[in-house]
C-alpha cells in the first residue's frame, strides 16, 4: 500500500453570515423604540448620517389590499348583521370609527400615571378622614413609616408600641383599623393574616378556610390529603379553596410600586376602504428617519489627504448607504407580511374572531417568497391597529383543530373564543362542565375533546364548573 500525496481544488457554495446580514436580521426583529435607539446611536458615530424631519422619508409606504364584488357584499351583510361578541367588546376601546389616532392612549395613560399617589399618600389620605382623633391620626401615621415593601407591619413591634405609649390592646385596636384601609391586606404582619383579610373582605373566611391558613407550610408541600382530612372537604373543594387562595395578592403594596407599562404603539395601521377591501400603512411617525449626507461626504473627501482618512469616509459612507437600504428594506418587509397576513385572514376582520383561520408561518413565506424565519422575526413585537382592536401580529398564527366532517380545519383561537362565549353566557342554574363544552362543540362541527377544553379554559384563566357554581352561588 503507498501513501502519496495530493493538491485537489473543490468549488463549493455556502452561505456566509456577514457583520452587515446579521445586523439586518438584528433590525427586522427589532421594535420601533429598539430601532430609534440604533438608529440614534449610528448617528452619533457615524458623521455622514444625520436625522430627516421631512415626512417625504423613504420608510413612508402604504399599501392596499384590492377586494372582489363578493367580499364587497359579505362585508355589507356583516355590517347589518354582526353582532358585538364579548372579544370586541374588551378593545371596544381601542377602535376607531375615522383616523387611527395613536397619541391618545399614550397622553392618557400618561395622565393616570401622574395623578396615581404613592402608596404613602394614599394610605396617609385615608387616615386623614377615617381617624377623627388627632392622637389616633399620629399613632396611623407612624405606623405607616414601618411598612416594607410588600406592605407588611413588623411581627414584633413591641418597642414601637412603647414608644407611642399605647397598652398592647389599644395598640391591636389600631392595627386593626388600619387593616381596614385600602388596598385589603394592608398592615398585615404575617402572609397568613394577610390573606385572611383579603379573604374576610370577599365573606370568605369560613372555617375550612382558616384551618388552610393555618396549614400554608402543608399547601406549599402539596400535602392534600391531610389538608382534606384537616379542612374536613373532599378534594373538589379542596381545589377550590386552594384557587381562591391563589387569586389573592400575597404582597399589597406591590401595585404601587409596579412600573407602568409603556403603551402599545401599532407599527402598522388597518383601514377599510369605500369601495371595498383595506388600506394597510406603516406607522411611518414611530420609525426613525435618516439620510446619508451625500453633500457632506463629497466635501470631506475633497480634504482628505491620507490613505486612513480615505479609508475612513469610504467605510463610514458604506455604512451610511447600507443602514438607509436596510431600514427601507425592513418597512418594505412588515408592510408586505402584513398585507399578506390582512388578504389570509380577511374573514375575521369582516365577521369576527370566530372566523380566524388556522395559520402557520410557512403560509405566509410561501405567498411573500421569504424564509419562514424571516417572517418569524417581522412578527415579534409588531403589532397592528385594525377596526376589530390592537393585534400583535403573530396573534394571527394559529393550530388548526378538524372538524367533525374532517374536511375543513378551524383555528384553536376560534375555538378558545367560543368556549369564553358558552361560559359567559351561562345561567345561574346551567353551568357547563368541560365535558358538556365538548358535546356543544362537537354538535357546532368542532371535534375537540374535553382534555382540551380544559387546557384552552385554564389558558384562558377560567374557572372550572364546580369553582364556577360555587362563586355563582355565593354572590
Amino acid at each position: 500500500m503507498s501513501v502519496s500525496q495530493r493538491l485537489d481544488i473543490r468549488q463549493t457554495q455556502s452561505l456566509v453570515m456577514t457583520p452587515q446580514l446579521q445586523q439586518a436580521i438584528k433590525l427586522l426583529q427589532m421594535s420601533n423604540q429598539d430601532l430609534c435607539d440604533f438608529v440614534a446611536s449610528e448617528i452619533e458615530d457615524n458623521p455622514l448620517l444625520e436625522g430627516e424631519e421631512g415626512n417625504e422619508n423613504l420608510l413612508a409606504l402604504e399599501k392596499e389590499t384590492p377586494s372582489s364584488q363578493e367580499k364587497k357584499e359579505a362585508e355589507s351583510k356583516a355590517a347589518t348583521q354582526e353582532t358585538e361578541t364579548p372579544y370586541e367588546s374588551y378593545n371596544a376601546a381601542q377602535r376607531s370609527a375615522g383616523e387611527y389616532d395613536p397619541s391618545a392612549p399614550q397622553r392618557s395613560l400618561a395622565e393616570a400615571v401622574a395623578e396615581k399617589p404613592s402608596l404613602r399618600d394614599h394610605l396617609l389620605s385615608q387616615i386623614h378622614v377615617d381617624f377623627p382623633e388627632a392622637s389616633d391620626r399620629m399613632a396611623a401615621a407612624a405606623l405607616v413609616e414601618f411598612l416594607d415593601e410588600a406592605g407588611y407591619l413588623p411581627a414584633d413591634l413591641a418597642v414601637v408600641r412603647t414608644q407611642l405609649g399605647l397598652c398592647a390592646e389599644d395598640f391591636e385596636a389600631l392595627v386593626v383599623r388600619l387593616q381596614l384601609l385600602d388596598p385589603v391586606g394592608i398592615f398585615a404582619r404575617s402572609l397568613k393574616e394577610c390573606l385572611a383579610l383579603q379573604l374576610k373582605e370577599k365573606n370568605r373566611l369560613d372555617p375550612a378556610m382558616a384551618i388552610l391558613l393555618d396549614h400554608l407550610d402543608l399547601l406549599a408541600k402539596r400535602e392534600r390529603t391531610q389538608l382534606m382530612r384537616l379542612c374536613h372537604v373532599d378534594s373538589e373543594d379542596l381545589a377550590e379553596m386552594i384557587s381562591e387562595i391563589r387569586a389573592l395578592t400575597p404582597k399589597p403594596a406591590l401595585i404601587y410600586a409596579a412600573d407602568v407599562a409603556p403603551p402599545i404603539v401599532p407599527d402598522v395601521f388597518l383601514q377599510p376602504l369605500p369601495e371595498g377591501g383595506w388600506h394597510v400603512e406603516l406607522n411611518s411617525d414611530t420609525l426613525p428617519r435618516v439620510l446619508a449626507n451625500e453633500t457632506f461626504y463629497a466635501k470631506i473627501c475633497d480634504g482628505a489627504h491620507t490613505s486612513q482618512d480615505k479609508a475612513y469616509l469610504t467605510e463610514r459612507w458604506q455604512q451610511a448607504n447600507w443602514l438607509v437600504k436596510a431600514l427601507r428594506q425592513r418597512a418594505e418587509t412588515i408592510l408586505k407580511v402584513a398585507s399578506e397576513i390582512i388578504k389570509q385572514q380577511d374573514k375575521f376582520f369582516v365577521y369576527g374572531v370566530q372566523y380566524l383561520k388556522p395559520l402557520v408561518l410557512r403560509d405566509i413565506a410561501k405567498e411573500v417568497e421569504m424564509h419562514e424565519s424571516t417572517v418569524s422575526r417581522v412578527t415579534q413585537n409588531k403589532y397592528i391597529a385594525t377596526p376589530r382592536g390592537m393585534f400583535e401580529l403573530k396573534y394571527f398564527f394559529s393550530a388548526a383543530l378538524a372538524t367533525t366532517g374532517g374536511e375543513a380545519m378551524v383555528s384553536t383561537v376560534a375555538v378558545r373564543e367560543r368556549i369564553k362565549e358558552l361560559i359567559d353566557a351561562e345561567g345561574i342554574k346551567e353551568i357547563l362542565s368541560d365535558d358538556r363544552l365538548s358535546q356543544i362543540l362537537h354538535r357546532e362541527g368542532i371535534d375537540v375533546a374535553r382534555r382540551t377544553v380544559a387546557k384552552y379554559r385554564e389558558s384562558m384563566k377560567i374557572l372550572s364548573s364546580a369553582q364556577r357554581r360555587r362563586e355563582k352561588r355565593d354572590r
